[in-house]
């Protein structure tokens, strides 16, 4: 489906923003590290071309542009060590909320707090394998669900405990849908080339002391059964986002709990794909009307 192995959108050296196949150092397998990448002509999603061209990266931007995200699915408690950490039994089936578009961000953003979020604590990580559909889907078997996989990316799903669980009336959006709440990348890693998205490492840094260490083999729902679970009677479309769910170590789950504070820098990595690495940023409050 892909000719990319590993896809970066990128502002280049000369102001323009580039789809690119990542130039790794010999050996790395992070690309955030990624200094070039080659021109990709076409539509990643269908028909594209890796050229010759090689452009200088400047900053790595999220994988995908906005229009090009159709929805942003995520999984809660599907790690099963997550959710007995959270005292809450397993779920029967996938327990799926919807971030908008607007919260995705690139690698490297900071992580924007508003006032509503500053008013108490409870602000939270969450890394997670992030999938990307690049192929439609409808009603899919479990079998050739990974067949629709575009790629896998790292991400982040932001989280503020008392806006999800004590202000939202039992939805949990109102806890994780703000502006930039969603950093993803640091690129999208073929499925050509992560064959089992099940027996990856994932991980969390807080001012480079981990916090969550584990492995994709401990969801609940895999990739493939998540997949064909959301197509039944519902079309994926090419572009679609899907955040996974994250291991035990958050911080609601430690005794006492740790709350990301204003200035500390948030690291997600998961193996053969890469890091991102966000500031949490307290916003000012404009002037009142």
């Amino acid at each position: 489906m892909a000719n990319f192995s590993r896809l970066i959108r990128f502002l280049s050296k000369d102001g323009k923003v580039y789809h690119g196949e990542a130039i790794l150092p010999t050996g790395a397998t992070d690309i955030a590290k990624v200094s070039q990448g080659r021109v990709i002509n076409g539509d990643i999603f269908g028909k594209h071309d890796i050229t010759d061209q090689v452009v200088d990266v400047q900053l790595l931007l999220a994988p995908l542009a906005r229009d090009d995200v159709k929805t942003v699915r995520c999984l809660g408690l599907n790690y099963e060590q997550h959710a007995r950490e959270s005292n809450m039994p397993l779920p029967r089936f996938p327990v799926l909320f919807y971030k908008p578009a607007t919260a995705l961000a690139g690698p490297f953003e900071n992580i924007p707090v508003p006032a509503p979020a500053q008013e108490v604590e409870g602000l939270d990580y969450e890394c997670e394998l992030v999938a990307i559909i690049g192929k439609q889907a409808r009603n899919v078997p479990e079998s050739k669900a990974l067949d629709h996989v575009l790629g896998y990316a790292v991400g982040n799903d932001i989280s503020h405990r008392d806006w999800q669980l004590k202000r939202g009336g039992g939805q949990w959006a109102l806890g994780k849908m703000y502006d930039g709440w969603g950093p993803f990348g640091p690129g999208i890693v073929s499925s050509r080339i992560i064959k089992d998205p099940q027996s990856l490492n994932i991980w969390t840094k807080v001012n480079g002391i981990t916090v969550q260490d584990s492995s994709t083999k401990d969801m609940i729902f895999g990739v493939a059964k998540t997949i064909s679970f959301l197509s039944q009677g519902t079309t994926l479309l090419p572009g679609d986002v899907i955040f996974t769910g994250t291991p035990q170590g958050v911080g609601s789950g430690r005794s006492p709990p740790l709350w990301l504070k204003d200035g500390d820098v948030v690291e997600v990595g998961l193996q053969g794909i890469g890091t991102c690495t966000n500031k949490v940023d307290y916003v000012k409050s404009g002037p009142k009307l």
